[in-house]
């Protein structure tokens, strides 16, 4: 076989505990997006756009659906001889085995399957951000810089420094500092999460982080200022499209919101990158005599017979007559009866809601800054229920409705 110029190694095993009780039965890669994706949709396409025809898919938490999702990988035309898609989890050998303790870590659980394709580069990716990108184009600065390590950076609100890791370079752009959530931050360009190593550097330091009792195991962490540390080729690449990490409901909700917009900063609908899914086949979407739709996502096999605005719905969604849906995000298979009111709300696959439900009006205990109310999936809420603004409902309390 051939040895591979670069492979990539997807990140997908985080339990996303900031998304609540979307991620109750759920891995956050498997999360829904902008009416008929989930989340690892954008890396994988992203893989498949720039032409890596081999991803390790590296799981974990709650895997079920998101293995079941990716399949062969034929969704994104990584069905492919010589390659394609894996889906790695923990595995036990000679000497036992144990749950990946880091993203460093579930990278080194993993070195034979690397070994296997004997690649020169190695990308390291995340399964839970939102953006087109074509490696091929960081990969070839790669090569010019004659670098070890490349770094996809993005310039970030001076306010938002804090959340990500922060990136300083000289003026060739070669990283002369990186240091992960920073209090003061030297610079606004922010680590992406998007790496792209020298196979034998990064299987050199891999093992050398695995030997340190005091490492989290962690790229941003650990393994990334020991790379510097020790002096070898880091640059950094500056990305200028968009980028979202959807780590939290309000970062998530403000994402699908994007899409909305008139001239969208991400566009969904361009050629150019084209994002892919395993969408199911539906029959077409239906309008009945009294709807309104303003301003909506509005997939295959949605049946609306009240009025949606501004909202975000997924495949196979119903809405009685007399319900009015605003600022919403409606996940796929979700009904809604008849005269219900559901406002700012996010509401999980399968989710039933009776007739004269009211939703995300009322004010109640905040767990949101902006105001949020979630639903989780599989919920079936009787009718005539009222559920505060910025609550979150797992399942169906009598103590969690007013």
């Amino acid at each position: 076989m051939p040895r591979k110029e670069c492979i990539a190694m997807l990140l997908a095993g985080g339990q996303g505990s900031r998304l609540g009780c979307l991620t109750k039965r759920i891995a956050k890669p498997a999360v829904p997006f902008g009416g008929k994706y989930r989340i690892i949709d954008f890396s994988l396409s992203n893989c498949s756009n720039s032409g890596i025809d081999t991803v390790g898919v590296l799981t974990q938490y709650k895997p079920t659906l998101l293995n079941s999702y990716i399949g062969v990988g034929s969704a994104w035309d990584l069905d492919v001889g010589d390659g394609g898609v894996y889906v790695l989890p923990p595995y036990m050998g000679e000497k036992g085995g144990e749950w990946y303790k880091g993203t460093a870590n579930a990278v080194y659980q993993n070195l034979d399957f690397i070994e296997h394709y004997d690649p020169r580069c190695v990308l390291v990716i995340s399964g839970d951000h939102i953006y087109k990108m074509d490696y091929s184009l960081m990969l070839e600065y790669h090569r010019q810089k004659q670098a070890d390590v490349t770094i996809a950076v993005i310039e970030v609100p001076r306010d938002e420094t804090k959340r990500f890791g922060i990136v300083r370079t000289d003026e060739e752009g070669r990283v002369t500092e990186f240091k992960e959530k920073p209090k003061e931050a030297a610079s606004n360009l922010a680590s992406m999460g998007v790496y792209i190593f020298n196979w034998s550097v990064l299987k050199e330091h891999l093992a050398m982080d695995e030997n340190d009792p005091s490492s989290d195991h962690d790229f941003g962490k650990n393994v990334i200022p020991r790379m510097l540390g020790e002096g070898v080729g880091m640059y950094a690449y500056r990305f200028r499209g968009y980028w979202k990490d959807v780590g939290t409901i309000e970062s998530y909700y403000a994402a699908n919101m994007d899409l909305l917009k008139r001239d969208p900063e991400f566009d969904i609908f361009e050629d150019y990158l084209k994002v892919y899914s395993k969408a199911p086949v539906l029959p077409p979407h239906f309008l009945g005599p009294r709807a309104e739709v303003r301003r909506a996502l509005v997939p295959d096999g949605c049946v609306i017979l009240g009025e949606v605005e501004n909202s975000v719905l997924f495949t196979g969604v119903y809405i009685g007559e007399g319900s009015k849906v605003i600022d919403s995000i409606i996940m796929p298979k979700v009904e809604i009866g008849e005269g219900c009111m559901i406002k700012k709300t996010i509401i999980g696959e399968n989710t039933i809601v009776g007739d004269e439900c009211r939703i995300g009006y009322e004010s109640g205990d905040e767990v949101s800054n902006i105001e949020l109310t979630v639903i989780a999936d599989n919920v079936t809420l009787p009718g005539r229920v009222r559920v505060k603004k910025s609550s979150q409902i797992a399942g169906w309390r009598q103590s969690k409705i007013s």
